[in-house]
């Protein structure tokens, strides 16, 4: 776990944001290539060498006192929200401003090729993601902000498993669909903006390249995937974006 941090040295006041990232590996560092390359990290600081056209659009140049807390974790799932992260949001050194979630998708991934067991899979991650919201809204700060984001596909809507080395699921698609409905719907209940990534991150999976190549920073920055269902360095920059036209959605009603 990677403990809350602050955007700069010496005090800070007990009244200064802090945002803490829940969830699964489109919110961590590590497939990115490294600590402050995630999709997290990036809403929290822009790296200005990879993203100059995001330089200031993030949360420590709306405030430089901004704190961190990247409580999401590799592999994670509902179950790990709700046993691991919330009892870790809980522990922080003071209440949330905002709170970003990414989970559903190793869920679903437990479940493939199964058309029946995934649709029970998607109804337990909206149950899941319900409970684990209204948890959140006890231990945010007055105004505090949650985001949770949708699930990509890899396959940009062809659901050719064959490309991406896996065994044939024709609903595939379809199941990722009925999954984010859930997760919309979850929202929804709880007044929580929704980010967008499926939709951001279409077309930069099987459309421009091989979604399963390993490395983070690849020369193609127009492929956002890699080991098949991770956010390289460049999807790391998608993910931040839809966390931060959620965000700015959310600002402007």
């Amino acid at each position: 776990m990677t403990p809350a941090c602050r955007a700069q040295d010496g005090p800070v006041p007990d009244s200064a944001p802090l945002y803490a990232a829940l969830g699964d590996s489109i919110s961590i560092d590590d497939y990115a290539g490294g600590p402050g390359r995630g999709g997290a990290s990036l809403l929290f600081r822009n790296r200005d060498d990879d993203f100059p056209d995001w330089r200031g659009r993030d949360l420590v140049g709306r405030d430089p006192t901004t704190g961190f807390a990247l409580l999401a974790t590799d592999g994670a799932t509902t179950r790990t929200l709700l046993q691991v992260q919330l009892p870790r949001l809980r522990a922080l050194p003071r209440r949330p401003t905002l709170v970003t979630l990414t989970v559903g998708g190793n869920d679903l991934l437990s479940a493939y090729g199964d058309t029946a067991a995934a649709r029970e899979v998607v109804a337990g991650v909206g149950a899941a993601v319900d409970t684990a919201l209204a948890v959140i809204a006890g231990l945010l700060a007055p105004d505090g902000r949650v985001v949770v984001g949708t699930v990509y596909d890899p396959s940009d809507g062809t659901g050719d498993a064959a490309r991406l080395g896996l065994p044939p699921w024709p609903d595939a698609v379809a199941l990722i669909g009925e999954l984010n409905r859930a997760l919309r719907e979850a929202a929804a209940r709880h007044g929580a903006a929704v980010a967008d990534v499926a939709a951001t991150f279409s077309g930069h999976g099987l459309d421009v390249g091989d979604p399963t190549r390993p490395e983070a920073r690849p020369a193609q920055r127009d492929l956002w995937f890699c080991r098949l269902i991770e956010p390289n360095a460049w999807g790391a920059g998608g993910v931040r974006e839809a966390f931060w036209t959620a965000l700015h959605a959310e600002a402007t009603r």
